[in-house]
């Protein structure tokens, strides 16, 4: 099969089927595109989410758009792109045509509250995935516990803790390099 179709299928379907926005997708699109397809390395995952949740725009569209680039360039970005709007943009469209004659029926309502602890439960999953898959340990458990204490209780912005993250990912990074070097130098 050719690869913009399936890809755009895979987003497609992905983006028709999944409840609770973007984060509800990673473990669906990870499996499809990491699992199942191999057509890039769980690090390569990881390090696409990083970037998609850094940059402006809609998590899924972004993740999406990242994947699409890495397999087939501009044009595979813009199938998976496209792949994962479209469903949302049809049922947005179908809601929005039918849903005002049923907005008050109880059993409408019913079903809506029947979905919001399943959405919970799909957006929580995929985060002890990720913190799997990023090594978090007993001695980094504290950096996510912190960042998401300050965003929540403190009302810091998101932004801010990425950037304090990178700088101090950065600043990590150097000190062991140099760690590393001095260790080097002392066995010679």
């Amino acid at each position: 099969m050719n690869i913009y179709f399936e890809s755009f299928g895979i987003f497609f379907k992905i983006g028709a089927f999944t409840i609770g926005g973007g984060y509800a997708m990673v473990p669906l699109i990870e499996n499809e595109i990491v699992t199942k397809r191999k057509w890039i390395t769980q690090d390569e995952f990881m390090d696409l989410m990083a970037i998609s949740q850094s940059a402006p725009g809609i998590f899924a569209v972004n993740i999406s758009i990242f994947i699409g680039y890495k397999l087939k360039g501009v044009k595979g970005a813009i199938l998976t792109a496209l792949g994962t709007i479209l469903p949302s943009f049809l049922i947005i469209l179908a809601i929005a045509l039918f849903f005002s004659n049923y907005k008050n029926n109880p059993y409408v309502e019913n079903i809506f509250r029947g979905i919001r602890p399943a959405v919970v439960a799909l957006i929580a999953a995929p985060t002890f995935t990720m913190a799997k898959s990023a090594k978090i340990n007993r001695y980094t458990i504290w950096i996510p516990i912190v960042s998401a204490l300050l965003i929540w209780l403190l009302g810091f912005s998101p932004i801010w803790i990425i950037v304090c993250a990178g700088l101090g990912g950065f600043i990590w990074g150097k000190w062991q390099e140099k760690r590393n070097n001095k260790r080097t130098n002392h066995q010679d």
